[in-house]
């Protein structure tokens, strides 16, 4: 080990990287549904961008893990995909259609897909196996702050730059790439022996049944979880005829910097939970919670202040999802096999979210807001019941 204590090192500089890696994309993401408006470009556009990189993303992580778990040292191919991510997010300033935003966006989730097992991976090799809900809530937590930074520089930035975004867009890359720094040089990498070569199907047959069950309800609970992105539209376009387009929209990037808040605040104490309680019941009141959410929006009057209680059970829901899922994987499968299990595990959410955020876009414009968010409400709560029953 690499340390005694959890809060070594390694665990530091990935938390780092991660808060500058999101940093970078946050900014952008902050300003993306405005930039696309600017295109003329409808619900179901962002919703196709967003899953459709999700989903090249998710295929990406899988052959990641599997490839990685073979390799004596997995942290090259962290290093490569933070900068690929970070390439790949600034080239949103050279996009004048939405195609181009969607390949630029597939880009940059294509090198998040790469590094999230191998980081994964690494961030598990550093700690003991009773610190996994820390060190994995901490990494949360900290990607969050980023996720806290991005969207406060952008709502900063943006009207200095006189509402250029390409200018914007450019600035994403100092954080980008300090992040890829971070991973070059801050983080040790534990010395391992790499997996035996067999075939990717045997790789999938070696993972143990609990961990299969455990994504049973992991995969439900990723098709109706959508992007919140569509949360900055939504909140964008019902505030409009009240505060106008300009205001409703600094007040819907807020509203999102306040998201990010709740989910910085909220996946550290997870993940402290999930090292001191069942997993698998935190869980369950995590995918609960984003069931509420969903209610909300349908059943609640669309004023500033129910949109705050939108967004704060939206980034709450998100920490304790996200610190419970990783701590839940590292502890069923052995550590030879992480790479793969993270690798798998991000396909699933990845998969559900390419086809969550596309269905509830399509729902939202070809039907209604309820059947949009009724969908997804209705998937969360399946998934809550079905990970309770999970063992």
């Amino acid at each position: 080990m690499e340390s005694k204590s959890w809060l070594n090192r390694t665990t530091v500089g990935i938390g780092l990287a991660s808060l500058f890696s999101d940093w970078s994309h946050e900014t952008a993401t902050t300003v993306l549904p405005a930039f696309l408006a600017t295109l003329g470009v409808s619900a179901v556009w962002l919703g196709a961008i967003e899953g459709i990189a999700d989903g090249l993303s998710s295929f990406a992580k899988m052959g990641s893990g599997y490839y990685t778990d073979r390799l004596r040292r997995r942290k090259p191919v962290a290093v490569a995909g933070y900068v690929v991510t970070a390439l790949g997010t600034a080239a949103f300033g050279l996009a004048t259609n939405a195609w181009h935003v969607l390949a630029a966006r597939s880009v940059a989730w294509l090198g998040r897909g790469v590094r999230t097992p191998v980081r994964k991976a690494l961030l598990a090799a550093s700690v003991d196996r009773s610190a996994y809900g820390r060190a994995f809530g901490f990494e949360r937590m900290m990607d969050t702050l980023g996720a806290v930074v991005g969207p406060a520089t952008a709502v900063a930035l943006l009207p200095l730059f006189h509402y250029h975004y390409p200018s914007l867009f450019a600035v994403t890359l100092v954080p980008g790439l300090i992040a890829a720094g971070l991973i070059a040089f801050a983080v040790k990498e534990k010395e391992r022996l790499p997996v035996a070569h067999i075939a990717f199907g045997e790789s999938l047959r070696v993972l143990p049944g609990a961990y299969r069950r455990f994504l049973v309800a992991v995969g439900l609970f990723g098709a109706g979880d959508f992007a919140h992105t569509l949360l900055i539209l939504l909140a964008t376009q019902r505030l409009a005829p009240v505060y106008g387009a300009g205001k409703a929209a600094t007040f819907a990037a807020g509203l999102y910097l306040f998201h990010n808040v709740c989910y910085a605040a909220s996946a550290f104490g997870a993940g402290w939970l999930a090292d001191h309680m069942d997993k698998r019941r935190l869980l369950a009141g995590g995918y609960a919670l984003s069931a509420l959410m969903g209610a909300g929006i349908i059943l609640l009057p669309p004023h500033l202040g129910t949109f705050a209680a939108i967004f704060a059970v939206g980034g709450i829901y998100v920490g304790i999802e996200e610190a419970c899922e990783d701590a839940l994987c590292a502890e069923l499968v052995g550590d030879a096999h992480h790479g793969m299990a993270f690798g798998v595990l991000a396909t699933v959410n990845g998969a559900g979210d390419m086809l969550s955020s596309f269905l509830v876009g399509l729902l939202w414009t070809a039907w209604s807001i309820p059947a949009a968010f009724g969908y997804s409400a209705a998937l969360s709560l399946a998934g809550a019941l079905l990970v309770l029953r999970s063992r």
